[in-house]
């Protein structure tokens, strides 16, 4: 491999690392189906800051299967079990300007093609920015859903 590649290769790896978003702070957990072997089923509590916008903090609940594949990590979490509310942590601001729809969290729900994410969008009218949390695979997605909203001071806008 030349140098040139294997900059190039590290220059993607680098971009790919720094656009992706955050990871989330587990928070805490409850079981809630007891398996003989490996960890039990779960209910997780994360929480993670919005990269773009400071003083928001979304607290998002989601199972967690366990059992032999959920040790293994091979496991295939349910689509449609997950909330999502956001909160004003501190006072809100606007680090740099966002696209509605836009990617605040994701995280895979299955060892292929399924994941779970956070998008963000404002609302220009209320002033208030809206988070929604929903499961997508690649052939077939979730409708099932969850919103939250957070309303902006009158001198917060994008």
């Amino acid at each position: 491999m030349t140098r040139l590649a294997k900059s190039l290769g590290l220059a993607m790896v680098a971009a790919v690392a720094l656009a992706a978003p955050l990871g989330a702070e587990e928070i805490g957990s409850v079981s809630t189906v007891f398996k003989a072997i490996g960890p039990n089923d779960k209910i997780v509590v994360e929480a993670f800051d919005d990269p773009k916008v400071a003083g928001v903090t979304c607290y998002l609940s989601r199972t967690k299967l366990g059992g032999i594949k959920g040790a293994m990590g091979i496991v295939e979490e349910p689509d449609d079990d997950a909330a999502i509310s956001c909160r004003r942590v501190g006072p809100v601001q606007i680090a740099e300007s966002f696209r509605d729809g836009e990617t605040v969290f994701k995280t895979d729900t299955s060892l292929l093609f399924k994941t779970m994410q956070v998008v963000r969008f404002f609302d220009r009218k209320r002033n208030v920015l809206v988070y929604l949390v929903y499961s997508d695979k690649i052939i077939e997605g979730s409708p099932k859903n969850s919103v939250s909203a957070v309303s902006l001071d009158k001198n917060v806008a994008q």
